[in-house]
């Protein structure tokens, strides 16, 4: 079992906070945000990310069981790509039905438009666990599992081959942001992004930094 070095734990507190900021936005034009969800695979170090991340966020967010669908593994064959070996190949096509099948239970568009009407309101919050006065045309949900995994969910959601999951690069506490309209029209605002880590805070697969 795997779980958070002291360094994990501080880019999962780094991330919390930037969360939180991002929910609480500066002004009613400006956030704040309505996070419904917090959804977390059941692997040890992303659960304990998500409860890192959760004691930063609003006090009504809700936190789902851990879900076995969403934790780490080979989601599909990459093109191009090496000669694999046959128990590689099985692992992949185990890895594909599981995540493709988390894919379509959190991936989907709102059953029908949701009012224009925006109520606004002033926000109050200056602590997690203060009153928020969401925006109540958006709905967002925050989904704490594992690169591959976000990758290949990520290929899906544009509708790029998934085969070109391996060509992205999303690093540890990084922060990957799809927004579903109730059209069905998808767009990525964020892949992989760790402004509010810093350099010195910054890994990918246990490399340090960009210098590999």
């Amino acid at each position: 079992m795997r779980i958070l070095t002291p360094l994990g734990r501080e880019q999962a507190d780094l991330t919390g906070r930037r969360l939180a900021e991002m929910i609480r936005g500066i002004d009613d034009e400006f956030g704040p945000c309505n996070v419904k969800v917090v959804r977390v695979s059941d692997m040890a170090r992303a659960k304990e990310t998500a409860e890192i991340i959760s004691a930063h966020l609003p006090y009504f967010v809700e936190r789902t069981e851990p879900d076995p669908d969403l934790n780490e593994g080979r989601p599909c064959h990459h093109i191009p790509g090496v000669r694999a070996s046959e128990s590689t190949i099985a692992k992949t096509d185990e890895g594909h039905s599981r995540i493709e099948r988390a894919f379509k239970r959190y991936f989907h568009r709102a059953d029908r438009p949701q009012s224009q009407e925006d109520d606004g309101g002033e926000s109050d919050a200056a602590t997690a666990n203060e009153e928020l006065k969401p925006r109540p045309k958006h709905e967002f949900e925050i989904i704490v599992c594992h690169g591959n995994v976000i990758r290949y969910m990520t290929c899906r959601a544009l509708q790029i081959p998934p085969e070109a999951w391996l060509r992205l690069c999303t690093f540890n506490c990084s922060l990957t942001y799809l927004t579903i309209r109730p059209t069905g029209s998808v767009s990525c605002r964020m892949l992989g992004d760790i402004g509010h880590l810093g350099l010195a805070n910054s890994t990918f697969s246990g490399h340090h930094g960009f210098n590999w």
